[in-house]
């Protein structure tokens, strides 16, 4: 009925200075649902509760997550968020960021 998740991050999105919501980021342990195949990345849509008790996460789409281990936080920018929809990690946008402008052009 969930999926575990590993190596996560709660990611706030922002735009500007202004709070989107936040988002569950992390690699694929197993998946009950057969979306994910393990060790693919996982980026969900908006977190709506976080139980940290139990370690779940449910999403506005309805899912459930089971985090494992420690997580971390991180913050995006909304112009940054379709990298992390597309497998990008929070530390890697970050990269990306601080790169000089045109180095990746």
């Amino acid at each position: 009925m969930n999926t575990i998740v590993k190596d996560w991050h709660i990611v706030s999105v922002f735009d500007g200075d202004e709070f989107i919501g936040k988002v569950l980021w992390g690699i694929c342990v197993d998946d009950m649902t057969y979306r994910f195949a393990t060790d693919d990345y996982i980026s969900t849509s908006k977190i709506v509760k976080i139980s940290s008790h139990n370690q779940l996460i449910k999403t506005a789409s309805g899912s459930f997550y089971q985090v494992i281990g420690e997580g971390q936080i991180a913050q995006v920018q909304l112009k940054d968020f379709e990298l992390l929809r597309h497998g990008f990690s929070p530390e890697q946008i970050t990269q990306l960021n601080l790169a000089p402008n045109g180095f990746f052009h």
